[in-house]
């Protein structure tokens, strides 16, 4: 199901002033895009879009100032023509134009009005809508941010998850989040995720209980969301399972919308995981600047066994 913004809680969020249309609060905004309707001043409405919030600053409403009375209203009711449009803000304490507030009362659309500048307006409205729209999911999992590479660490209950993310924390890392994971999806396909309030802070140690991170080892050692870069996934190890030695595959799990790399390690008695978790972060760092140790490897030895052919030659 599409999330939804009601028109009330913008105008909460903002201190908007209501000028007509109350009986549209209730209206949904569903995109988190804004538009100007400044060719629409001009009349042309060919690719109006009439679902998103739309914003009349300084140089709509100088403009449409100039237009005769009869161009005014026409503007105007073609603006408010659709039941898809959720609210029409007025920036800067503009007046509001008197055809616009009678318009707008007949369709139940609210107008509202705020002293910010236009495009400072914009940027807040976008950023509220854009957190609240977001597609969203809760993962069983850790996540922790390891020499700036936010890493969700997820497995099997019992696996280690969390017991590794305390090992991480004594070595100087930083806790997002233990158990339940939020991962909000952003318009631009990134992940960041968080924990839940309740659980803030927290970790559960099997045999110790439940800690509190950030008074153990200081504010330091957490903080509170971080984009997800790359997924751990931790498993028991299975002797029959052939594991990639070389690290030349490289999977991806599918979050939401969004592919991730993904590093399955086989989890065995004597296996140091936060070393291992600490490796596979610099080396997914050492792989977005260009160096693939896997490839520069396998390059080398493809090179080494045709030159060792040229010089004896191919045995039958």
């Amino acid at each position: 199901m599409a999330k939804k913004v009601k028109v009330s809680e913008l105008v909460n969020q903002f201190g908007l002033e209501v000028i007509s249309g109350e009986q549209g609060l209730k209206r949904a905004i569903t995109v988190d895009d804004l538009y100007r309707p400044g060719l629409e001043m001009a009349g042309y409405f060919e690719y109006h879009p009439p679902e998103r919030v739309q914003i009349l600053g300084k140089t709509e409403l100088a403009f449409f100032e100039m237009l005769p009375e009869k161009e005014r209203k026409d503007r105007m009711e073609r603006l408010c023509s659709s039941d898809e449009t959720p609210c029409i803000i007025v920036t800067r304490s503009w007046k509001v134009p008197e055809e616009l507030i009678e318009i707008s009362s007949e369709k139940q659309i609210p107008v509202l009005r705020s002293s910010m500048a236009t495009a400072i307006l914009s940027s807040r409205i976008t950023s509220f809508l854009e957190r609240k729209l977001a597609p969203t999911a809760t993962i069983h999992g850790v996540l922790v941010d390891v020499y700036g590479v936010g890493m969700l660490i997820t497995g099997s209950s019992g696996i280690g998850k969390s017991e590794t993310a305390l090992e991480l924390v004594k070595r100087g890392h930083r806790l997002i989040a233990d158990d339940a994971v939020e991962i909000r999806q952003t318009s631009d396909n990134q992940l960041h995720g968080t924990a839940p309030e309740l659980i803030r802070h927290l970790l559960e140690i099997r045999g110790v209980g439940i800690i509190n991170v950030m008074t153990l080892f200081g504010a330091g050692s957490i903080r509170n969301n971080k984009r997800i870069s790359l997924v751990v996934r931790l498993e028991a190890w299975q002797q029959e399972k052939q594991y990639d030695r070389l690290g030349l595959d490289e999977e991806t799990t599918r979050i939401i919308d969004t592919d991730v790399p993904l590093v399955t390690i086989p989890v065995r008695p004597g296996r140091n995981l936060a070393v291992i978790i600490e490796v596979a972060a610099m080396n997914f760092r050492l792989k977005r600047m260009g160096y693939n140790a896997a490839l520069q490897f396998t390059t080398k030895l493809t090179e080494t066994i045709s030159e060792d052919i040229r010089r004896f030659g191919v045995r039958a």
